[in-house]
């Protein structure tokens, strides 16, 4: 499996974080977050005055050069590793960006998987979804509910709310992602690395994906 370097894409709550967690427990691979990054970044101040934590809260996206500058420090320790992006690139600006960065180090991506999720089912993703903020473990009460209600399975601590997970601002990040980040299928698409998954939950759409990834590893290790 050596050289795998994946992105994941859907709109929010299309279920990323579920998906990179089974693709970690099969194959020998790390995720990086944008989204857990920015949490760990939540009181740092902008240029603008305002923290990341009041863009995440306003639904808005983060500059390019700042997430950008963010995610390829965490990429640099990953070099000699097989890794999936969650949640970055979202602009076709970030997308060239990364392909800059990629190419200096002759590291392209290998595929793009795109999780094509119903509206409705997301939204209720959004209600039912809890976290357990230290260790980034996401349970959905809908379908896949921690042991003990309110309860981290592995901790016994807390679960909580992500600060955007409601229905407001969930408004806002499904209009920004269908305005700056859905173009991007076009541009992974015309790179030839975009494969789309269809499904209303995980267990529908990760056996489609294991398949394709199981035909690209197998011509890796070939």
């Amino acid at each position: 499996m050596r050289g795998f370097r994946a992105l994941i894409m859907g709109s929010p709550g299309s279920g990323k974080g579920t998906h990179t967690q089974l693709l970690r427990q099969k194959y020998p691979v790390l995720t990086l977050s944008s989204g857990d990054l920015l949490r760990a970044q939540h009181n740092t101040k902008l240029p603008d005055g305002r923290t990341v934590q009041d863009i995440l809260k306003s639904g808005e996206l983060l500059s390019d050069d700042f997430i950008s500058e963010l995610m390829f420090k965490e990429l640099d320790h990953y070099q000699n590793k097989n890794w999936i992006l969650d949640g970055f690139p979202r602009t076709t600006h970030q997308a060239n960006m990364l392909d800059t960065y990629l190419d200096s180090i002759s590291l392209p991506l290998t595929i793009v998987i795109n999780l094509d999720v119903p509206e409705k089912v997301i939204l209720k993703r959004i209600e039912d979804r809890w976290i357990h903020a230290p260790s980034g473990r996401t349970y959905n009460y809908s379908f896949n509910p921690p042991k003990i209600h309110g309860k981290d399975d592995e901790t016994g601590e807390p679960l909580t709310k992500r600060v955007d997970d409601n229905v407001e601002t969930f408004k806002v990040r499904l209009h920004t992602y269908y305005e700056k980040t859905a173009p991007l299928l076009d541009y992974y698409s015309r790179h030839g690395i975009l494969h789309s998954f269809t499904g209303n939950t995980s267990a529908e759409i990760s056996p489609k994906i294991e398949r394709i990834l199981d035909g690209i590893l197998s011509r890796h290790t070939s």
